[in-house]
């Protein structure tokens, strides 16, 4: 049975590989998806310039990626046993060792849409990476949504249809977790300028969204917050809660100190919070998630320890002192900043220069075992390329929110690639 079994899952990955290499089909409805952007814009009566519509299409790939259930399934356990690690007292007081002082303060709710980052291969799904205000998930939802069919039939996540409503369960229970009554009067989503921000259509759709469902919500920048008497308030206007999208993890900077001082005295509920991106999202907690003879000391079940000693690569504090074992292996080895955000600072090691390298060793860094990430054919002009392609499973409390992929050239993700972007999975 057990080879039967492995057998059957050797052809579904050899299908969604072939599906990957050799469809080319565009199964992205441009016109449905700016009929959904402008009606979605046009309810929240924000108004819907169409200058604004070619400038979302950097956002989208018009192809899909092809993955295995199997493979959803998966990472959706390895989801799963990462939550359950980072609830573990001895990961907890190693990983709140390293983080800042706000870390220690714990409000109660979980911290709304955390995102997963893997890449598919022959061992199968890797986990590259955690986020915290995991970004382009009401994006995606959108884009899922406006998929036609292809050479094999779509089959989309089973949580599309439900993708609204488990947002606005989402943020009623990160609310309820810190208030004893049952919904937030006014909420804020706030990054700093806003406006300016490359996602900032996805924070007008998240607006739609919850005014939608009966919450006053505004797009903010931090700046524009004063706490006086016990209130954190934006342009005389009370704010009960705040979906947070700031880099600044730890909310040091100084025009984040009204939001900080109001999130300290549990004035307002604040999701994601400082203390989700110590303990799941840092980057340093690389190095304890793949080490499962710790995690099984401290308490992690044999088969969740297994499961992440198979798919978490295994990723080491840089050191001077480890110089030359780094220099040496650096051909296998992907090395990223501590504090860093959005492929920022991130280098492969066989692409390292001596300088570059003195550099990281001076800094605060990471490095993890390089796992190559999957690839997706595409024909743009007639002319067949092939993009590079990251899986994302956006969260909520361990459970899967929405999946969507990413396809990209270079040697990190970004939104620059022709035929690249977001783009929806299709199951197989």
């Amino acid at each position: 049975m057990h080879d039967e079994t492995k057998n059957i899952q050797q052809t579904v990955n050899t299908k969604a590989d072939r599906l990957n290499r050799h469809c080319y089909c565009i199964t992205l409805d441009q016109d449905v998806l700016k009929s959904t952007l402008r009606d979605q814009f046009s309810d929240a009566g924000i108004g819907f310039p169409s200058t604004a519509i070619p400038e979302l299409d950097q956002f989208f790939s018009n192809t899909a990626v092809f993955v295995p259930e199997t493979d959803i399934l998966t990472m959706e356990r390895i989801v799963q046993a990462i939550e359950s690690a980072s609830k573990l007292p001895s990961y907890l007081t190693q990983v709140l060792s390293w983080a800042p002082d706000i870390a220690q303060f714990d409000p109660g709710p979980a911290g709304a849409l955390m995102g997963y980052d893997f890449h598919l291969g022959p061992e199968g799904p890797q986990l590259i990476e955690i986020n915290t205000n995991a970004g382009g998930a009401f994006l995606n939802a959108v884009l899922a949504r406006a998929q036609s069919r292809c050479c094999h039939p779509p089959a989309t996540s089973p949580a599309l249809d439900k993708f609204d409503d488990a947002i606005f369960a989402m943020f009623k229970q990160e609310w309820q977790r810190q208030r004893a009554d049952s919904m937030p009067e006014r909420l804020a989503i706030v990054d700093d300028a806003p406006e300016s921000q490359f996602m900032f259509p996805e924070f007008r759709l998240a607006q739609r969204l919850l005014s939608a469902r009966g919450i006053d919500t505004l797009v903010l920048d931090p700046s524009e917050f004063e706490y006086a008497d016990g209130e954190l308030r934006a342009g005389g206007q009370r704010i009960d809660m705040v979906y947070n999208r700031l880099v600044d993890f730890a909310l040091e900077a100084p025009h984040h100190e009204a939001l900080r001082r109001a999130y300290l005295d549990g004035v307002v509920v604040l999701t994601p919070h400082p203390r989700a991106h110590a303990v799941l999202a840092d980057k340093r907690n690389l190095t304890l998630l793949s080490d499962s003879q710790t995690l099984r000391e401290w308490g992690l079940d044999t088969e969740k320890a297994e499961l992440l000693e198979r798919a978490v690569p295994k990723t080491r504090l840089v050191s001077r002192d480890d110089e030359t074992e780094l220099w040496r292996d650096r051909r296998g080895l992907f090395f990223k900043p501590v504090s860093g955000h959005g492929s920022k600072g991130v280098y492969r090691g066989d692409k390292l220069t001596r300088r570059v390298f003195e550099n990281i060793l001076e800094g605060d860094y990471i490095a993890q075992d390089l796992v190559p990430p999957g690839e997706r054919g595409l024909k743009i002009d007639d002319t067949v390329t092939t993009g590079k392609v990251d899986i994302r499973l956006y969260t909520y409390d361990g459970t899967t929110l929405l999946t969507a992929a990413r396809i990209y050239k270079g040697q990190t993700t970004n939104f620059r690639t022709p035929g690249g972007g977001f783009a929806p999975i299709f199951q197989v």
